[in-house]
């Protein structure tokens, strides 16, 4: 008798951890062009066929940074990795000022085609400024690039409210939208952003005030300078520049603070005080090298006008574009896209409280209102819980892909 041909176990479909991460993507970037004269990087991560399913292939997703942060945010650990492996096409903006939409780029743009610089570009732009122009411009570029009607919006942070404001009057040209530790309500359920909200305008006088007395002291050093060459015959010397106080440099504190990681890493002392002290990152949910990558190189500053709105909008407990008067919140009841709102439950910045009324007031047949574990603010895009993010992403895709043509009928989803 002869015995039966021995079959082959089937071929083991890969988990993301048994693929190289280069082996998913082919990366370029390409620019937009702003209302306003502003030129706008976006850096394309476009998907790879691979010989595993890939759901998702070919699904266009823009990515938005938050507060004084660049791309990095989203590649300094394996976010973009995890979206890849499902095949989304990931497109990745940065705001004006920041990464490789720098000041220095416009510069170089202006001289090589003979155009104006933009009339903001000494760092005197503001929210309503990424809002009114450069979420348009990117949104436009991502739809013109990949020829669709319609593209998927993912937020973190600051990203994640601009992204409420811009789905609550251009939802036709979204097809989902995911916000990352984005509140709807900034400041809400604070009480420490609350106090910083109302100290901050004394704050930046006093900040004025100490600059402005720097000014006089360089000034009066410069005129005797000029009053003691004319017996010595030297030069005198250049007269000194005004300080003035445009931005937060934040870049510079985060690489400070890289580097204090990097002795406290050898430390198990200060290591243990680095663990205790933060605020809006749990160490023991990220790896330590990625966070120091991500505070060296995805720190950029932040105009002065960008942060006084930001504490207009936490005193006022409000979410407004003010060169329109356009108020986000009461766009939140127009939502009916499918739509994420993923948040840390040790989050100060979006909890549970400053999130609730954009999950209360939107209409949206798919919702999820979800909070991580464990989580606070800046791990939600690198730390070890991205993997489930990721799978709420692929969940809201799915979805949306699946209900094009037909009316939505599921029901809301909270976890």
């Amino acid at each position: 008798m002869t015995a039966p041909p021995l079959r082959e176990p089937p071929a083991r479909t890969p988990t993301v951890d048994d693929v190289e991460f280069r082996a998913l993507y082919k990366k370029t970037k390409y620019v937009v062009e702003t209302a306003d004269g502003w030129s706008l990087v976006i850096t394309r991560y476009r998907p790879i066929p691979q010989t595993f399913p890939q759901p998702l292939f070919g699904e266009p997703m823009l990515l938005v940074h938050g507060f004084c942060q660049n791309r990095h945010a989203w590649t300094s650990g394996e976010f973009v990795k995890n979206l890849l492996f499902f095949g989304i096409d990931i497109h990745i903006l940065e705001l004006r000022g920041h990464g490789k939409s720098s000041i220095a780029l416009q510069h170089e743009r202006a001289a090589r085609f003979s155009r104006k610089l933009p009339a903001d570009i000494e760092w005197d732009w503001d929210i309503d400024s990424y809002f009114l122009y450069d979420l348009p411009a990117a949104v436009a570029g991502v739809r013109r690039i990949t020829r669709r009607d319609k593209i998927f919006y993912c937020g973190h942070s600051m990203g994640g409210m601009l992204g409420y404001g811009y789905a609550g009057i251009h939802q036709e040209q979204l097809e989902g939208i995911i916000t990352i530790g984005a509140p709807a309500q900034i400041g809400k359920g604070s009480l420490a952003l609350q106090l910083l909200a109302y100290a901050g305008p004394g704050i930046s006088t006093s900040v004025d005030a100490a600059l402005g007395s720097i000014n006089l002291q360089r000034g009066v050093g410069q005129t005797l300078s000029r009053l003691a060459s004319r017996f010595t015959r030297k030069e005198p010397d250049e007269a000194p520049r005004q300080l003035s106080y445009r931005y937060l440099p934040l870049d510079t504190w985060l690489k400070a603070a890289s580097d204090a990681l990097g002795y406290a890493e050898q430390s198990p002392v200060l290591s243990l005080i680095a663990n205790r002290i933060t605020w809006l990152t749990r160490w023991d949910r990220m790896s330590m090298s990625d966070m120091r990558w991500l505070l060296k190189e995805g720190g950029e500053k932040e105009p002065r006008k960008v942060v006084d709105q930001f504490l207009r909008w936490i005193r006022g407990m409000e979410v407004v574009c003010y060169r329109t008067g356009y108020d986000f919140q009461r766009g939140f009841s127009k939502f009916k896209l499918p739509m994420a709102i993923i948040f840390g439950d040790m989050d100060p910045l979006a909890s549970l409280a400053s999130t609730r009324s954009v999950y209360r007031a939107a209409k949206s047949e798919y919702l999820l209102w979800r909070p991580v574990k464990g989580n606070s603010h800046i791990e939600l895009t690198m730390g070890h819980d991205i993997r489930q993010i990721c799978y709420d992403i692929k969940n809201l895709i799915e979805y949306a892909k699946t209900h094009r043509a037909r009316s939505p009928s599921l029901p809301r989803v909270q976890d």
